[in-house]
């Protein structure tokens, strides 16, 4: 564990994940000193890391936590408590949003909100993201794909000869596959060795484009940033104004402690930080902190996802990187001006993460998963006040989510099946994403304009704290229906370079 003594820094970081961690870089290489407070602890490399049964089934890196749905039913939520966040397991897929996710979309179930900026005003940022990420791609065969001022600085990913084999079927069925855009150290000499374990696994040799090896460990060598691992802020206290944060109370490796700054960032996801300001309510603030909209926990979003297994009893299926590929042609219209969402390569499923949710012989998952080929399915989320993070009378996070959008992602999933059996597939296989898997959890305190209708301004720093940002998914205002981490990672850089936070 890492010492917690001297808790004080010009700007203390709460959360090491894709935006604590890039926040911190950027803070850094402005020459400013910065505390990164983390509630876990650096993901030990052990033959584990690569265990289909320890990671899916035994859940070694998930936390002992249990949180409640609306109706009051337990699970176990899925995020990880690790320096780096969740990108220690991510399957770093790090594409941008595309430019018409910015701006007010008609949905066939209601409408996906404009962002308080553009995607232009993003842009240069996700250059940067992806030059600090490493991202691998190229341009040109996605019909969605944004205008860009700076090319990837890798190309994609080869495909191997199945997913080549699959990207020419499916050509052959009328879609327009394209690369996905990666995030893994597979460059000239790079790290990556590709294995089949990097969707879902940690990484055992640094390849991966997470949050501790592409920021966080960047931004310790600076010497400007350190590191106090084992430390959960349990309370933001603000100062006798009841405008500034004074401090922060913490539960670190020998008891409570205290932190100190001039200026605060939340990085702890969008179900925490939003936790952690209603949690923080005082005599002044009796429905939490930065909530004088009463927004702070609603508007959680996440995506519709489910992961469908197309099977082919012609094909056997010898991939081992199989996560290059997508297809995209619905996201911005299925056919009727309304937009559907993306198919996304996921990393090669084993039999046994296939028991992990359906419990049949091992041996028989084994015989499927060798024939089959796994996609996400992926669909956005619209935002509703009923969809929201809260705080039992006990303390303990209840998230409620209102049913939204899952028509659109119904047909986008009939649409898939489709495809996927015009390219050749006897049968598809379907496991429907639910609560507990928390995937790419956003929208719980909103950026925008107006302090009456969001929580944030465009930079992220709150309306009504004067030294408090919140640098996570919670700032979104829609969910788009693309992969968030490089979307955080660029607005980090956005608010390190445009706000006042590096002061």
């Amino acid at each position: 564990m890492a010492s917690v003594t001297g808790l004080s820094a010009s700007v203390v970081v709460v959360g090491s994940g894709m935006g604590g961690s890039t926040t911190a870089l950027a803070l850094a290489r402005r020459g400013v000193d910065v505390l990164v407070l983390e509630r876990g602890e650096r993901l030990p490399r052990e033959p584990q890391n690569w265990s289909a049964r320890s990671v899916f089934v035994d859940r070694r890196y998930k936390p002992d936590e249990t949180w409640f749905d609306g109706r009051g039913r337990p699970f176990s939520p899925g995020v990880h408590y690790l320096v780096g966040g969740n990108t220690k397991v991510y399957g770093a897929s790090l594409p941008r949003l595309r430019e018409s996710d910015f701006d007010a979309v008609e949905h066939l179930d209601g409408t996906s909100p404009a962002w308080p900026f553009r995607y232009r005003d993003l842009e240069p940022y996700y250059g940067q993201a992806e030059q600090q990420l490493g991202v691998h791609g190229t341009p040109g065969d996605d019909p969605t794909e944004p205008w860009r001022s700076t090319d990837y600085p890798f190309p994609a990913l080869e495909h191997e000869p199945y997913v080549a084999a699959l990207a020419h079927r499916l050509r052959a069925a009328g879609a327009h596959p394209s690369p996905t855009s990666m995030g893994v150290d597979r460059r000239p000499g790079g790290a990556c060795i590709r294995c089949g374990t990097c969707d879902g696994f940690p990484c055992r040799v640094d390849a991966k484009s997470d949050a501790e090896t592409s920021a966080l460990d960047p931004a310790l060598a600076t010497g400007l940033v350190r590191l106090a691992t084992g430390t959960q802020v349990t309370r933001i206290v603000l100062d006798a104004t009841g405008r500034r944060v004074d401090h922060l109370v913490a539960q670190g490796p020998d008891g409570e402690v205290v932190a100190r700054g001039g200026r605060f960032v939340l990085s702890a996801g969008a179900v925490n930080s939003a936790a952690l300001l209603l949690g923080s309510a005082d005599e002044g603030h009796p429905t939490g902190l930065a909530n004088s909209s009463d927004l702070v926990g609603r508007r959680f979003m996440m995506h519709h996802n489910a992961h469908v297994a197309a099977v082919s009893l012609r094909h056997r299926n010898d991939v081992t990187f199989q996560k290059t590929l997508q297809v995209n042609d619905w996201y911005l219209d299925g056919g009727d001006g309304y937009p559907l969402g993306s198919l996304q390569l996921i990393g090669k499923v084993q039999g046994v993460m296939i028991q992990s949710w359906r419990r049949l012989p091992l041996p028989l998952l084994d015989r499927l998963a060798a024939r089959s080929v796994e996609w996400l399915v992926m669909s956005e989320d619209l935002p509703a006040a009923d969809s929201r993070v809260r705080l039992d009378g006990a303390g303990q996070i209840v998230t409620t989510r209102a049913a939204t959008r899952s028509a659109t992602h119904r047909e986008l999933h009939r649409r898939a099946k489709a495809l996927l059996r015009a390219a050749g597939y006897d049968a598809v296989f379907t496991q429907w994403f639910d609560l507990s898997m928390n995937s790419h959890q956003c929208g719980t305190v909103v950026a925008g304009q107006d302090p009456a209708t969001s929580v944030l301004d465009p930079w992220c720093r709150s309306h009504d704290v004067e030294n408090l940002w919140v640098v996570d998914g919670g700032f979104f205002p829609s969910s788009a229906a693309m992969n968030p981490a490089l979307t955080i990672a660029a607005q980090a850089l956005r608010v390190v370079a445009e706000s006042d936070l590096a002061a």
